[in-house]
């Protein structure tokens, strides 16, 4: 079997500089699915089901619905990006957007950050745009235009402007990089002040592996309900920032200053 999709085996990283120094690493893997294979990945693939209940499971909901306030859950996730694009003066026409992401898993899912990279007919890439969820379930998406190409590479540093991390200042920036996946995963986001003062380092880094029935149950096995266990994660890295007396900020202070932001919509 042979696709356009596949897996990344990969490490995640998140160093925190400042004001105290605080770092973990753990293992993951990422699917990078292209939108335009999810019928025949499900017709393929005795693991892997598109909108219906399996060991993995791709979900339209679980990403960007539009319109904002009244989503039309009808359409795919490839219409609702190609909306979203249009919104951003890109038509993706016949091209093909690859989304780097994690599936749900035995009906949950939980996803930190997903990516898409669109490119046109003839595979030169277009943009992207960075998905970023929090753990209420609401969703902001950056975009990349091909302005910000550098090489291989998709870079920008933004005002936030969304409420990521209980210990992080809701309007501090995020400086992107990233790269095309490849034969290597290679994505770095970073965290500056206000003074612009780098104070996070985070990395996904991994190796691209073929999306088959057999790297599916290894990986799964290796790292059993992959979206629970990061969100555990979350929550007992949190924990260590308390301990350490990082600076908190409650969920609902300074919410004016959440901008372009997607409200819940749906619960898993």
């Amino acid at each position: 079997m042979n696709f356009n999709s596949v897996i990344y085996k990969a490490k995640v990283m998140h160093h925190r500089l400042a004001p105290k120094k605080h770092s973990f690493w753990y293992k993951v893997f990422m699917f990078y699915i292209d939108l335009d294979e999810l019928e025949n990945l499900t017709k393929k693939l005795r693991w892997f089901s598109y909108n219906r209940f399996n060991l993995f499971n791709f979900r339209d909901k679980d990403h960007l619905q539009l319109p904002k306030h009244n989503p039309d859950q009808s359409k795919t996730v490839k219409e609702q990006i190609a909306s979203y694009l249009k919104s951003q003066n890109v038509d993706i026409g016949n091209g093909k957007i690859m989304l780097l992401t994690n599936l749900s898993v035995l009906g949950y899912n939980f996803n930190p950050v997903s990516f898409y990279f669109c490119f046109d007919e003839h595979n030169h890439p277009l943009c992207a745009i960075a998905e970023i969820s929090n753990t209420y379930h609401e969703l902001k998406m950056f975009f990349f235009s091909k302005d910000e190409l550098d090489g291989n590479t998709f870079k920008q540093r933004v005002q936030k402007h969304f409420y990521v991390s209980p210990f992080i200042d809701i309007d501090d920036f995020f400086d992107f990089n990233l790269v095309i996946p490849t034969e290597k995963l290679d994505i770095k986001i970073d965290d500056h002040d206000k003074q612009g003062n780098k104070f996070f380092i985070s990395t996904l880094k991994g190796e691209r592996k073929q999306l088959t029935n057999a790297n599916m149950l290894r990986y799964f096995f290796s790292i059993p309900m992959i979206p629970l266990r990061i969100m555990g994660l979350i929550h007992w890295q949190a924990f260590k920032l308390w301990i350490k007396k990082i600076k908190y900020h409650p969920k609902a202070a300074n919410q004016d200053l959440q901008k372009d932001v997607y409200k819940p919509y749906r619960t898993n």
